[in-house]
């Protein structure tokens, strides 16, 4: 007899960690087989997978080390064009030395608090209008106040905030007021399309099909040209419209033709017992459509409508060729200093990440939208 209770380990008693480890492994003791076997069933299986996966690993290690070494461990973070030139990394003291102009262009450098302000208040919008228990009528009245503060920050001219043109408008200002005026636009004007193109007007019909197909049958810069350059000559003499307010229209028609057909879509995978439901009950055509068909169509394509928003806001950078600078066009702008020309790359990195981040959180919010909707539905 050695005294020492038998439940008491050789080692000396457990602590709490080692007690809750060793109940877990007890617990799920088949844990590392179920790991082994799920990299034999998806890795493993064959030997053509096996050969696919290694030589994916093999070139994850082959690029993976030096592109962060490049990013981020031989990095200039602070200094000269010529500390750049020295280095071996990427000159993040590129952006750190023209971020303002990136983000804000042209905008005069002590009015940029202006745009800084505006930024915060469209995202705060944007923000407010993705939680669904605020989709009320109210909201429109939010985005008519956002707009009218937007206005005046960027414009001024009130409040002792001096003028400033739009014009001298750029970078991720101008990028965001054109991606959320086009989804604002577009996404009625796409619906009526949708409706229209399944009239029972002739009429009606026609000139809705003749119109998205002939938008759909150009590329957006044809429709940017358009509405910059020609647009202005049919107008009476002396009579102009604003360049900004002109490349905002045409953003509008273009996704609007390409969301019709994503609606028309949703509109006829319907079942049409839906609609005779809906007749039966003496609906009018605009109740069975605002009560019955629009909310489950909407539902159905909320993933290729989606699409269709983060291709708008990729597109925005097509602006440029009217004049207009918008984050990628400030790039551009930023480059055109001659100790700061060579280092694009880390200039189009920068604006890629801002891009992504905005279309990466727009396909995260699409893929919630449709889980809750569908739950919704389900109940």
């Amino acid at each position: 007899m050695s005294g020492r209770p038998d439940h008491v380990p050789a080692d000396g008693p457990l602590t709490s960690d080692a007690a809750a480890s060793r109940l877990a492994m007890k617990a799920d003791p088949g844990s590392a087989r179920r790991a082994t076997k799920w990299l034999r069933d998806n890795l493993f299986s064959s030997w053509l997978n096996a050969a696919l996966t290694i030589a994916a690993l093999a070139f994850l290690v082959w690029t993976v080390p030096p592109l962060l070494n490049w990013l981020f461990f031989e990095a200039v973070w602070a200094g000269t064009p010529e500390d750049c030139q020295a280095g071996d990394g990427a000159c993040w003291a590129f952006i750190g030395e023209k971020m303002r102009q990136i983000l804000f262009g042209q905008y005069p450098p002590d009015e940029q608090w202006r745009p800084q302000a505006a930024v915060v208040v469209l995202l705060a919008a944007i923000a407010v209008s993705l939680i669904r228990r605020f989709w009320r009528v109210w909201l429109a009245l939010l985005w008519i106040l956002a707009f009218v503060i937007l206005g005046c920050l960027m414009w001024g001219g009130i409040l002792g905030m001096s003028y400033v043109p739009n014009h001298l408008w750029g970078g991720l200002p101008l990028t965001l007021l054109l991606a959320t005026v086009g989804v604002i636009g577009a996404f009625p004007l796409g619906l009526a399309l949708a409706l229209g193109r399944q009239s029972n007007l002739p009429f009606i019909r026609t000139l809705c099909v003749t119109y998205i197909e002939l938008i759909r049958g150009v590329p957006l810069i044809t429709v940017l040209f358009m509405a910059s350059v020609m647009f202005p000559l049919f107008l009476p003499e002396g009579m102009t419209i604003d360049k900004l307010l002109r490349a905002q229209i045409g953003i509008i028609l273009f996704t609007a033709a390409y969301l019709a057909e994503v609606f028309r879509g949703g509109l006829q995978a319907i079942p049409k017992g839906q609609y005779e439901a809906a007749a039966d009950l003496g609906l009018s055509y605009w109740q069975s459509m605002g009560l019955i068909i629009l909310p489950q169509a909407l539902r159905l394509v909320i993933p290729p409508t989606v699409n269709s928003f983060i291709s708008m806001f990729k597109d925005t950078s097509l602006v440029i060729i009217i004049g207009l600078f918008d984050l990628l066009g400030t790039v551009r702008l930023a480059l055109t200093d001659p100790p700061w020309s060579r280092f694009h790359t880390e200039g189009y990195v920068f604006v890629g990440a801002i891009f992504f981040l905005f279309c990466f959180a727009m396909a995260r919010y699409a893929s919630y939208l449709e889980t809750e909707m569908g739950k919704a539905h389900a109940r």
